[in-house]
């Protein structure tokens, strides 16, 4: 099987000839390819010529378009800061929607605009496509609702938003929605065959603020994604325990798990056919642990998920992991199915 047939082998819970795996490789790429992380999120060509060779250096059955969660948010005429080798931060202290009334004139930004953040992930997900859509998964990302709200009206405005104005919480989702929507097409049309929604700050809030507010909005995001024929995988950074059922109940093919949330709570909150992915300690395990230690955490994992279940870390892949443990997350990989 090539690595995109595994896993579309998994997501369609059909027997892969071993387990898929599917990290998420953003500074580590850059590392090892040589490259600033500055140009790595600037230039697709970098992002794409990384991706394509950590992947076929490592085993991933997949390349993604990840980089950083301020591409819409810099389109949209909002504050970043950039740096030489780290990722571009947005200026809470700025945020666009610093007035609530700015939402009524906000427009939706053109993902194809010549120049754009967007843009350039189009494009990177079309060189990933031509260079290895065959082979490889092609991951496209955009930004879930609670996570780009976060970018636009600033983290810590937004968790009182939700106390103290929820309409316009919700006229703010409901806008994050439709333009994650367009995004999200435009990496379809130009060749991604799945598709990454991140939404880190849904880890933030309790059970019932998730399920009144968030939720709906992501379920609405993955539905329109799945209407243009890709699957989806829904990774949410944190403590994500308190959420994990509504989480499976998003229609998301795939949830990844950050390694807060013990692999057996997420499994018994999202029984079977919910396929799961993930979730050692990407710092404590998989950077700092011997090759054996990686081995023997993904060994827990998979007897607490299995059989819908992919190998990889609980978020990003660190900065400084050893190359020896990567080759075993992918020892391991081939050693089960």
């Amino acid at each position: 099987m090539t690595g995109k047939e595994r896993l579309l082998a998994r997501i369609r819970h059909q027997q892969p000839d071993h387990l898929p795996l599917m990290p998420i490789t953003m500074m580590f790429a850059a590392d090892f390819a040589g490259v600033r992380y500055g140009d790595y999120a600037r230039d697709h060509r970098v992002l794409a010529k990384a991706q394509l060779a950590v992947a076929r250096r490592f085993g991933f059955d997949h390349v993604s378009a990840i980089s950083d969660p301020a591409r819409e948010t810099a389109d949209l005429g909002g504050v970043i800061e950039w740096f030489e080798d780290q990722p571009p931060a947005i200026v809470e202290s700025r945020a666009l929607l610093h007035e609530k009334s700015v939402l009524d004139r906000l427009p939706l930004p053109d993902p194809l605009a010549p120049g754009s953040r967007m843009r350039d992930r189009v494009d990177g997900v079309a060189m990933l496509a031509r260079e290895a859509g065959a082979e490889l998964l092609v991951e496209g990302w955009v930004e879930g609702p609670c996570a780009l709200g976060a970018d636009l009206r600033g983290l810590n405005t937004l968790m009182l938003d939700f106390i103290d104005d929820p309409p316009f919480v919700e006229a703010l989702f409901d806008y994050c929605v439709r333009l994650e929507t367009e995004f999200a097409r435009a990496q379809i049309e130009a060749g991604a065959s799945i598709m990454g929604i991140g939404d880190a700050a849904a880890s933030l809030i309790g059970p019932r603020l998730y399920e009144q507010f968030v939720l709906p909005y992501e379920k609405k995001l993955v539905a329109s994604i799945r209407a243009m024929g890709v699957p989806v995988r829904l990774h949410i950074c944190g403590n994500t325990r308190k959420i994990a059922k509504g989480m499976g109940q998003t229609g998301a093919d795939i949830v990844d798990l950050d390694f807060l949330t013990p692999m057996h709570e997420a499994r018994a909150a999202m029984p079977e056919p919910q396929v799961l992915l993930g979730n050692i300690d990407p710092v404590r395990v998989l950077r700092d642990a011997t090759p054996e230690g990686v081995e023997a955490a993904l060994e827990e994992c998979w007897r607490a998920a299995a059989p819908s279940w992919i190998v990889g870390p609980g978020c990003e892949t660190p900065r400084g992991t050893p190359h020896e443990n990567m080759d075993a997350m992918a020892r391991f990989a081939r050693s089960r199915q």
